[in-house]
């Protein structure tokens, strides 16, 4: 199921851009400017059991992407100079943000060094928890189990289930079933145990993967030292707010995400990202909250462009995904002209359901 879509979505982009479609419909479709998502810069890993892969895209194609951007018709910004023209209404000219979530030590490795020499402004969206040595990258941890086994023993719904997972085959679509079981949970907290506890019986330790994969509180402090770079809040935990029932928790894990960063680097973040960002994970109330503490801007990750409208959506942005399974400068073309988006977006210029 999961190969069947990725066809089908490649199929719509290059069916888009080949036609020349995306170019006509520009005009009408591709807003004032677009926030771009990246998480990982890294070199390509051999390991054919990849599921996460669409986290990362390589050095290569973050320096051409760059290099494309620079010389395209668009400015290069930060997210507050962004939020200045949304309110004032300025857009004589397109532009661009360039974020990354979760604070990965490969961003400093491979991607600083491009936007450094480019002098391109970019936005980092830390969740404290990471930094801080405490966090959980659960579904890092869940790909390190299945990767590193041949049968893996899950309770669900009370009772003891063994899969095979021995083929790269059967890995991959072990992954994509558990993980929908989990993501379908109401309960974070019981996403959490599970992961927790499938990790502890394979000899998987969760909290690793933010010590070797995430950056120290020093690594984010250079960064953030130099102009270029923006922090902002990701959350303490990197909970799917919208999974959570209390409002108090919620409007907990922004404003303490908040404090912590501002002792931290003595600067009190003004732009937010919702944790997976989709609407299972964040929505009105989530967006609510993040205005009413005062945030300029909050970013889903629901695709789409930044149009004049958005003003009023300040914390219910939409971004485009620089996604890993998709390395194509033609298929970023399409969704930065809008075409792609909108057609996945039902036309809908906001949508903050």
């Amino acid at each position: 199921m999961a190969a069947l879509k990725k066809t089908i979505i490649r199929g719509g982009l290059e069916t888009l851009y080949f036609s020349g479609f995306y170019q006509l419909m520009r005009p009408l479709l591709g807003g004032v400017g677009a926030i771009l998502t990246l998480h990982h810069v890294r070199p390509a890993r051999p390991d054919a059991f990849q599921p996460n892969r669409l986290l990362e895209v390589t050095p290569q194609f973050f320096a051409r992407l760059v290099r494309r951007l620079r010389r395209a018709r668009v400015d290069l910004i930060s997210l507050d100079e962004m939020h200045a023209r949304l309110i004032a209404g300025e857009f004589k000219r397109r532009f661009v943000c360039i974020t990354f979530d979760d604070g990965y030590k490969d961003v400093m490795q491979y991607a600083y060094p491009v936007l450094k020499e480019f002098e391109v402004p970019f936005a980092l969206y830390i969740p404290t928890s990471f930094p801080d040595r405490i966090g959980e990258l659960w579904w890092v941890a869940l790909e390190a189990v299945i990767a590193n086994n041949k049968r893996i023993g899950l309770v669900i719904n009370g009772k003891d289930q063994f899969f095979d997972c021995a083929t790269v085959s059967e890995k991959r679509n072990l992954y994509d079933e558990v993980y929908r079981y989990l993501r379908s949970m109401k309960d974070e907290a019981e996403l959490r145990r599970t992961v927790r506890d499938l990790a502890a019986c394979h000899g998987i330790d969760p909290m690793s993967f933010s010590r070797d994969l995430c950056m120290s509180w020093e690594e984010i402090a250079q960064l953030a030292a130099d102009p270029l770079c923006t922090i902002g809040a990701h959350t303490v935990n990197h909970l799917m707010l919208r999974k959570l029932a209390d409002d108090a928790v919620v409007r907990a894990e922004m404003e303490m995400s908040r404090a912590v960063i501002e002792a931290a680097l003595g600067k009190r973040p003004e732009h937010l990202a919702y944790p997976v960002g989709d609407p299972t994970s964040a929505g009105p109330r989530e967006f609510r909250i993040a205005a009413e503490l005062g945030f300029k801007t909050a970013v889903t990750t629901r695709p789409g462009v930044i149009f004049k409208v958005h003003r009023d959506h300040l914390t219910a942005l939409p971004r485009i995904s620089v996604n890993g399974e998709y390395q194509r400068q033609r298929y970023l073309k399409v969704l930065m002209s809008g075409a792609g988006t909108a057609f996945w977006n039902g036309f809908r210029r906001v949508n903050a359901a």
